[in-house]
């Protein structure tokens, strides 16, 4: 009775969600958008908001001038995963997102845990971007807002909380929530021109920096420390100086900084929902990933090497560095023209956040997985005011109580899980069954076992089916993926995560220590590689998934490996608070999950939902 109920639940949590039919809007647009397309959709979303909002702090609390390289190591990161996403999408031959992927491909528990990471991921993006409006607004008008609040709340906040309640940004937040309650969105026309001006800042802040920039302040030492504090005038605090130099911090602090600059190319993914509608998904998708990652890359790096050059590191404003910046080179004029801009762009990012916030709730409502009475809507207007007000609200607390920096770190390893799943999957699902499979297999499989039964003794058959297990490890009987492989690679994978977890804990932990040649972390280091090479072999020696796909990830099992490996490692460098807030967070989710989501969910309406399963790749969908 126990492992029935057990069974059924494992069910529960791998059940499908089924695909609907097309809309007739979607075959129309099959095959309209080209390579240069799906570039600019990547770019778009990638070089958002993100940039003005955390390079002044990686760069003067994190990295220092090394922020260039942390931008590389997330570029690299953002690749390795943009890659698995591909094939991940194109399980899915239609428009969506990841969250759709993920319920449809691998099942509920799956889907619930991307999307309830995205909602996180959207909420803090909402108080962010309401944060980086009010700093930089602040900050043209000689930072008047922060000093009153800062002297009148900062004494009541708690060390875990920010300086001041940032009234402004809550009064922001409540007032874009009311435009969304009125139908109000952002025109694609817009968005263009918005991304046009954010474009043309960028290129501004890089000119400056070759203009106005001092190669001496990626070499800062004490000396240069000690003469700034004796002379600084700032009413900011000057930050750390670590070792000085171009790498202050070192290589703890650039990777501490890559875990944060990754939240910056998030975006990548928009380029694979919208796959089904490219001309050549086999060629586009691919390249368009890298082209976009790559000049997302160049603008980082240039903005964040102009900001570096201009000003010492330990002198970076941390919530609006590039107005500062222009201030202290002596272009106090120039930083009203870049602070409209910046405006223009947080602006629309912020509506477009809190509207696909509201949205994917919504959506996780109607499925049944979040409460139902958040998909209502409105039988007048149409719109779905209960999730947008209830969104709206606890983004602008987030944003009236929690500092960015903070909230930051939230997105940041809410992206870098949500890869690692994506990453998960993609190893998983190469080498997995159809849930379906032929009774002819299971008919020979069943006599085998019977027969084997029948000739010998219990001892022998514990024996037989012992060996058979070991040499269908490194001597697979099928060609074809079985339920056997399959189940082989599922448990093979999840030793694969809890290994390179506590690998990346050494490495993140004692370095030194292992590098070094200590006896004791050394030898563990090395056994875990054996380990993680010998598991990673049994699953190369499995049966691949010969279904048709327009991207297949080169090199497999071993580029998902370095990826989630990456992703695992730069996890580890996040800090113990970021962790217990999202330790909160995912803990609300699970509650909301099993305690309602999952004897709630949309496929219960109907019985003949629990045989459905997600059709092959090649199979035309109706």
């Amino acid at each position: 009775m126990l492992l029935q109920y057990a069974s059924q639940f494992g069910q529960k949590l791998v059940r499908r969600r089924p695909l609907g039919p097309r809309e007739e809007t979607e075959h129309r647009t099959v095959g309209c958008l080209n390579t240069l397309d799906l570039v600019v959709i990547g770019v778009r979303r990638m070089l958002g908001a993100g940039v003005h909002i955390l390079v002044g702090a990686v760069a003067k609390y994190i990295a220092g001038p090394a922020i260039i390289l942390s931008f590389l190591v997330a570029a690299l990161s953002s690749l390795l995963s943009g890659l698995c996403y591909v094939e991940f999408g194109a399980r899915v031959p239609r428009s969506g997102s990841m969250y759709l992927y993920s319920y449809s491909i691998m099942g509920q528990v799956y889907g619930f845990i991307i999307g309830w990471n995205r909602i996180l991921s959207l909420t803090v993006g909402t108080a962010c971007i309401a944060r980086a409006w009010s700093y930089t607004f602040d900050s043209l008008i000689g930072n008047h807002i922060s000093q009153a609040l800062e002297e009148t709340f900062s004494p009541y906040m708690p060390y875990y909380l920010a300086k001041y309640p940032d009234f402004f940004a809550l009064g922001l937040v409540l007032l874009l929530t009311g435009l969304l309650v009125l139908g109000v969105h952002v025109l694609p026309q817009v968005n263009k021109v918005f991304m046009g001006i954010n474009i043309l800042v960028l290129g501004f802040i890089i000119i400056s920096g070759i203009i106005k920039g001092d190669l001496h302040n990626w070499k800062l030492t004490e000396q240069d420390y000690t003469l700034n504090t004796s002379e600084s005038k700032d009413i900011y605090s000057l930050g750390p100086l670590g070792s000085g130099g171009f790498v202050p911090f070192g290589l703890d602090g650039i990777l501490r900084g890559a875990a944060l600059c990754f939240y910056m190319f998030i975006g990548f993914d928009s380029i694979v929902t919208t796959g089904e509608k490219a001309q050549n998904p086999q060629r586009s998708i691919p390249i368009s990933i890298v082209v976009s990652v790559l000049i997302c890359f160049l603008a980082y790096f240039g903005v964040s090497a102009a900001l570096t050059l201009m000003v010492p590191y330990y002198q970076i404003h941390p919530d609006s560095p590039f107005l500062q910046a222009f201030l202290y080179v002596g272009w106090g004029p120039a930083r009203y023209v870049v602070g409209v801009g910046i405006l223009c762009a947080l602006s629309s990012s912020l509506l477009n956040t809190m509207f696909a916030m509201s949205w994917l709730i919504y959506t996780m409502a109607e499925d049944g997985l979040l409460f139902r009475f958040l998909a209502r809507i409105n039988t007048r207007t149409r719109i779905h005011i209960t999730v947008i007000m209830i969104s709206g609200k606890l983004a602008g607390v987030l944003a009236l109580l929690f500092h960015f920096t903070d909230l930051m770190d939230l997105m940041s390893l809410r992206s870098l899980l949500a890869n690692l799943v994506v990453d998960f999957s993609v190893l998983v699902l190469r080498y997995h069954s159809d849930q379906n499979l032929s009774k002819n297999q299971r008919t020979e499989e069943e006599t085998e076992m019977e027969l084997v039964v029948k000739e010998s003794s219990l001892d022998s058959v514990l024996e037989g089916r012992t060996s058979r297990i070991l040499k269908s490890l490194w001597f697979p009987p099928s060609t074809i993926p079985t339920r056997k492989s399959g189940q082989i690679v599922y448990g093979c994978a999840f030793l694969l995560v809890l290994l390179l977890t506590i690998l990346s804990l050494i490495l993140a932990q004692w370095p030194s220590q292992v590098f070094s040649g200590d006896p004791v972390l050394t030898t563990v280091a090395v056994l875990l590689l054996l380990l993680i090479t010998g598991v990673t072999v049994i699953i190369w020696r499995q049966p691949q998934d010969p279904t048709a796909l327009h991207f297949r990830v080169p090199a497999l099992p071993v580029l998902p490996l370095v990826s989630m490996f990456v992703n695992i490692y730069l996890m580890v460098h996040m800090t113990t608070w970021t962790w217990v807030l999202f330790g909160i967070w995912m803990g609300i989710g699970f509650a909301i999950y099993f305690g309602y989501g999952i004897r709630h969910k949309l496929e219960e309406n109907s019985e003949q939902h629990s045989s459905l399963h997600l059709p092959n790749a090649g199979q035309k969908h109706p």
